[in-house]
C-alpha cells in the first residue's frame, strides 16, 4: 500500500509587508517566529507547562514546608523562653539575683525574669497536689503561660493555677486553696559537737485563684503545668525555703528589649554586665543548639526538611520538566524543518527554541509558585481543625528564596532540557528532516550514553554509600550532602542509560501477558521496536514512583528510628516520687493508698515499685542505685532490651553511670551500707538512666530499713497520653498524700507530636509527587500515541479491530507504566533508606522499612495512570478513518 500526501497549499508564514518572514530584514523574526509558535501549539505546550507549573510549585511547597516544619519545631523546643529577645544562660545553674540585676541595668533593656521554679503541695476538699510554681513577669513577652480567665496575680497571698489543676481541685477564680510549705527557722541551733544546722517548720497558707492559666506549646508539660504567683511573693517563697546563709541560682535569665532591632548592641553589653554567663543567645539560637545537641550535634530538622528534601525535589522535578519538554521540542522536528525549507536559518530556529522555552518556564513558573504558596496557605487555615496538637503559624513566610528558587528552576531548567533538541532540529538538512525517520538505533552514540550511564550510575552509587558512612559517624551535614547528590546523580545515570535496559525489562514483562492475545502480543513487540520511545515513556513514571517511593521509605524508617531514639530517651514513661525524707535522708516510704491509686488508672501497662538509694561503695565512692526486681523494671521501661543480664547478684550499670561514678572497665563492685557489704558483678546497659539497677535482696543486704519509695508506670500503647495522665493526677490528689509526678511520657509525647505533623506534612508533599507522577506519563505516553498517528492508521488498514487498538495501546501504557512503577519502588527503598541513614546514622540504628501498604497503592496508581494515559489518545486514533490518518502529517 502506497499512500501519498498532499503538500500544503497554504504557507505557513505570512509576512505583511515586502520583507521576508523569516528574512534577515525584520527587525524581530525569532521573537515573531516563536510567538506565531506558540499560538499554534497551545495544546502541546499546555502538557510541558502543566508540568513545570506542577514541578515549581512542589518546590514552592517544599520550601515553605521545610521553613514552617523548622520553626514550630524550634518554638516547641524553646517554648519556656516564650518571646525573649535573649536568654542569659548557664551550663551550671551558677547564675545570681546579682546577675540578675546587672543585666536589668544594661541600656535597652526593658525587663529580666530569672528561670525560677518552686514546688509546693496544693490542697482542697481532701485533694492534694503537688504543683510547680513560677513568678509572674514584668513583661508578657518572658512568659509562655496565657491567661484564660481571670487576671494575674498581683498580691502576697495570689495565685493563678493551671486549668486542668483547677478542674482538678474542684477550684474557679475567687475560690481559695490551702498551700503547705516549708519555712527555715531564722537562727540555726548549735549541736552537741559545735556544728549548727537550720530546723524548719510546715505552714499552711490560703491563697485566692485570681485566674486559670494555659500552656498552649506544652512549655512546662514535663512538670504537670505550671501555676503563678507574683515576683515578690516567690521571691519570699524561695528565701523561706533556703535558709539565711543560701542564695538562689538560676540557669537563665530571660531578656526582653526596649528595642528588639538593637539585638547585638544589647548582647554584647550583656556579655559584659554578666561575665559568669555560658551564652547569651537568642529563643532561636537556643533551640537550634538544643535541636543539634538531641541529634548528635546536627540539625536534624534543617538538614532533612529544608537541604535535604528541597535538594531532591528541585533535582526530580527537573527531570520531569526535562523529560517532558524534550518529548514535546521532539514531536516539532518536522515543523522546524519546514521553516528551514522556507527562508529560516539555523540561528533563528535555535534561538527560537529556547525563547520558547523561557517564555513557557516563566509563565509556569509564576503560576507554580502562587499555587504552591496558595496551597501551604489552604493547608494552614485547615490544619486548626485536626487538632495537631503543636501550634502553627496562621499565614505563609514568603522571602526571597521562597520565590526566586521555583522561579529560577522553573525557567533554568526549561531552557536545558530545550538546548539539546533545539540543537538537533537546527543542524538536521531540511530535505532530510521531511522524510519519514527511521526508529533510533543505539549504535554511534550509544557507546558513549552506555559508558556515561555507566560512569554516573557507579560514580552516584559510591557517593551514596559515602554518605550513609559519614552519616553514622556524626557527619550529617556532610553526609546528607553527599546522599543527596550521590543519590541525583545516580538517578541520572540510571534515566540516561534507561535506553539500553528497560525495553528489555519490559520485554520480559510484555511476554508474561503476550500469551493473553494478539493485543497483548502487539503491545509486546511496540515497546521493542522504539526503545528510546519506552524508555522516555517510563522513564517519567519511574521519576515521580521513586520520589514517592524514595520519602515514603524514609519518612518509614525515620518513624522507626526516632521512636527509638525517644524511647532511648525516655526510658520510663511516669515516676511517681515522695517529697518528704526520714530521718536518715532517704525518701519517705511510698504510702499504700497512693500505689493502689496508681495502679487503678486505666491505660497504664505496667507499674513497679521501686526503692531509690545513695549507695556507697567500698572505695568510699557514692553510686545512686534503683531497687526493682528484674520482671517489674523489664515490664516499665521502653527499651527492655537494656536490661538483659540483670538479676540478683548484679548490678547493672548504664554507661552514663558507669562514666559519671568511674565505673568503666569494672567487672565486680562491693556496695557497703548500716547492714553490710555485697559484692555484685557489674553489667554494662544502654539505658540511659541517671541510676544503677539492683534487687531489693541485694539491697537488703546493705541497707534493709529502707522501703520502696517510687512508682514508675508505662503508659499502654495508643492510649490517650494526656488523658492518661490527667487520671494519674486525679486518682493520686484524692488520697490526700503529697506525692511528685514526674511525666516524662508528656515531653516525649510532645516530641512525637512534632514528628506525626513533620511526617504528616511528608504525606501531603508525596501527593503532589503523585501529580507530578501523573502529568509525567500522561505527557509522554499521550505524545507517544500522537506520533504514532500514521503507524496505527496502518494496522486498522490490514484488518486491526477497534476494539483490538485500543486494547494494544492499554496494553501497551499499563506495561510501560508498570515496569516504571516497579523499577522506582526499587529505586525509591534504597535511596529511601539510604537518606534517612545519612540524616539519622548517628542518632540510632535506621532499619530497613518496606512500607507495604504503600508501595501497593503507588502500584496500582501506575497502572491507572499508564491506562488513562494510553486510552484517552486511542479514542480518538479509533475515531479517524485509517485513510485520512495515512494522509496526516
Amino acid at each position: 500500500m502506497t499512500a501519498t500526501t498532499t503538500p500544503p497549499t497554504t504557507t505557513p508564514v505570512v509576512s505583511t509587508d515586502s520583507t521576508p518572514a523569516l528574512g534577515g530584514g525584520s527587525r524581530y523574526p525569532t521573537a515573531r517566529l516563536t510567538l506565531g509558535q506558540m499560538r499554534r501549539s497551545t495544546g502541546r505546550l499546555a502538557a510541558a507547562g502543566i508540568a513545570i507549573l506542577i514541578s515549581t510549585a512542589f518546590v514552592t511547597v517544599t520550601l515553605l514546608v521545610g521553613n514552617i516544619v523548622t520553626s514550630t519545631t524550634y518554638d516547641q523546643v524553646s517554648a519556656r523562653y516564650a518571646d525573649a529577645d535573649l536568654v542569659v544562660s548557664h551550663s551550671s545553674w551558677e547564675l545570681t539575683p546579682e546577675d540578675a540585676e546587672a543585666a536589668g541595668a544594661v541600656d535597652g533593656v526593658a525587663a529580666v525574669q530569672a528561670q525560677q521554679t518552686y514546688f509546693t503541695e496544693l490542697s482542697r476538699g481532701g485533694k492534694v497536689v503537688y504543683q510547680s510554681i513560677a513568678a509572674h513577669p514584668a513583661d508578657e513577652r518572658l512568659s509562655p503561660l496565657r491567661l484564660a480567665e481571670g487576671d494575674w496575680p498581683q498580691g502576697q497571698t495570689d495565685i493563678a493555677l493551671p486549668t486542668d489543676v483547677a478542674e482538678r481541685l474542684g477550684l474557679g477564680v475567687g475560690d481559695t486553696v490551702n498551700a503547705n510549705r516549708w519555712i527555715v527557722d531564722p537562727e540555726p541551733e548549735v549541736q552537741e559537737d559545735g556544728s549548727t544546722w537550720y530546723d524548719n517548720q510546715e505552714v499552711t497558707e490560703k491563697l485566692t485563684v485570681t485566674g486559670l492559666v494555659e500552656d498552649p506549646y506544652q512549655a512546662y508539660a514535663l512538670t504537670g503545668g505550671m501555676a503563678v504567683v507574683s515576683a515578690a511573693t516567690l521571691d519570699q517563697w524561695v528565701a523561706d525555703d533556703s535558709g539565711p546563709d543560701s542564695s538562689p541560682t538560676y540557669d537563665a535569665l530571660l531578656v526582653a528589649l526596649d528595642d528588639p532591632a538593637a539585638l547585638e548592641e544589647a548582647r554584647q553589653a550583656l556579655a559584659e554586665a554578666v561575665p559568669s554567663a555560658t551564652d547569651v543567645l537568642t529563643t532561636q539560637e537556643y533551640a537550634e543548639q538544643v535541636v543539634a545537641e538531641m541529634s548528635g550535634g546536627q540539625n536534624i530538622v534543617f538538614l532533612v526538611f529544608v537541604l535535604a528534601f528541597a535538594g531532591v525535589a528541585l533535582v526530580v522535578a527537573g527531570l520531569v520538566i526535562a523529560n517532558t519538554f524534550q518529548v514535546l521540542v521532539a514531536q516539532r522536528s518536522r515543523m522546524l524543518a519546514l521553516l528551514r525549507c522556507i527562508g529560516a536559518d539555523t540561528g533563528q530556529l535555535y534561538r527560537s527554541v529556547l525563547l520558547e522555552a523561557a517564555i513557557l518556564g516563566l509563565i509556569a513558573s509564576v503560576a507554580g509558585v502562587v499555587l504552591g504558596a496558595l496551597l501551604v496557605q489552604a493547608g494552614l487555615l485547615v490544619a486548626p481543625s485536626f487538632d495537631l496538637g503543636v501550634p502553627l503559624p496562621g499565614t505563609i513566610s514568603l522571602n526571597a528564596a521562597v520565590v526566586l528558587v521555583p522561579l529560577a528552576v522553573g525557567v533554568l531548567v526549561t531552557l536545558v532540557a530545550a538546548v539539546t533538541p533545539a540543537r538537533a532540529a537546527s543542524r538536521v538538512a531540511p530535505l532530510a528532516a521531511l522524510r519519514p525517520s527511521d526508529a533510533p538505533t543505539l549504535r554511534g552514540a550509544g557507546k558513549v550514553r552506555a559508558v556515561l550511564a555507566t560512569l554516573l550510575t557507579v560514580g552516584g552509587v559510591a557517593l551514596l554509600v559515602g554518605g550513609m558512612a559519614m552519616g553514622r559517624t556524626g557527619q550529617a551535614d556532610l553526609g546528607i550532602l553527599a546522599a543527596v547528590l550521590g543519590g541525583s546523580v545516580s538517578l541520572v545515570g540510571v534515566i540516561v542509560g534507561a535506553v539500553f535496559w528497560l525495553p528489555r525489562v519490559a520485554g520480559a514483562f510484555g511476554r508474561l501477558v503476550g500469551t493473553s492475545g494478539p493485543a497483548a502480543r502487539l503491545a509486546a513487540a511496540n515497546t521493542q521496536r522504539n526503545p528510546r520511545r519506552t524508555a522516555a515513556t517510563a522513564t517519567a513514571l519511574l521519576i515521580g514512583v521513586t520520589l514517592v517511593s524514595m520519602m515514603t521509605t524514609g519518612a518509614a524508617s525515620a518513624r522507626v528510628t526516632l521512636d527509638q531514639e525517644l524511647d532511648a530517651q525516655y526510658p520510663v514513661d511516669l515516676q511517681v516520687g515522695t517529697t518528704s525524707s526520714d530521718d536518715e535522708g532517704n525518701p519517705s516510704a511510698m504510702p499504700g493508698d497512693v500505689t493502689d491509686a496508681v495502679r487503678g488508672v486505666g491505660d497504664l501497662r505496667a507499674v513497679a515499685e521501686v526503692t531509690t538509694y545513695v549507695a556507697e561503695t567500698t572505695d568510699e565512692e557514692v553510686v545512686p542505685v534503683v531497687a526493682a526486681t528484674p520482671e517489674a523494671l523489664t515490664s516499665v521501661l521502653n527499651t527492655p532490651e537494656g536490661a538483659e543480664g540483670f538479676g540478683p547478684g548484679t548490678l547493672l550499670v548504664p554507661a552514663g553511670v558507669a562514666k559519671n561514678y568511674g565505673l568503666e572497665g569494672r567487672d565486680t563492685i562491693t556496695l557497703s551500707g548500716p547492714a553490710g557489704e555485697v559484692t555484685l558483678d557489674v553489667v554494662p546497659s544502654d539505658l540511659r538512666t541517671h541510676d544503677a539497677f539492683l534487687t531489693p535482696l541485694d539491697l537488703a543486704a546493705i541497707t534493709p530499713a529502707v522501703a520502696p519509695n517510687a512508682l514508675w508506670a508505662g503508659v499502654a500503647d495508643g492510649a490517650d497520653v494526656a488523658a492518661t495522665v490527667a487520671a494519674l493526677q486525679d486518682a493520686v490528689s484524692a488520697t490526700e498524700e503529697a506525692v511528685e509526678i514526674s511525666g516524662a511520657v508528656v515531653e516525649r509525647e510532645a516530641y512525637q507530636q512534632v514528628i506525626d505533623v513533620i511526617l504528616g506534612i511528608v504525606v501531603g508533599l508525596l501527593a503532589v509527587a503523585v501529580v507530578i507522577a501523573l502529568i509525567g506519563v500522561a505527557n509522554t505516553l499521550s505524545l507517544s500515541v500522537i506520533e504514532r498517528t500514521r503507524e496505527n492508521a496502518m494496522l486498522r488498514a490490514i484488518g486491526l479491530t477497534t476494539g483490538q487498538l485500543r486494547g494494544t495501546l492499554a496494553v501497551e501504557g499499563m506495561l510501560i507504566a508498570g515496569v516504571g512503577a516497579v523499577l522506582g519502588i526499587v529505586l525509591g527503598l534504597v535511596y529511601g533508606w539510604a537518606g534517612a541513614t545519612a540524616a539519622l546514622g548517628n542518632v540510632g540504628t535506621v532499619p530497613f522499612v518496606v512500607p507495604w501498604a504503600e508501595v501497593g497503592v503507588m502500584l496500582a496508581v501506575a497502572l491507572v495512570a499508564g491506562l488513562v494515559a494510553s486510552v484517552v489518545p486511542a479514542r480518538a486514533a479509533v475515531r479517524t478513518r485509517p485513510v485520512a490518518a495515512l494522509a496526516a502529517e
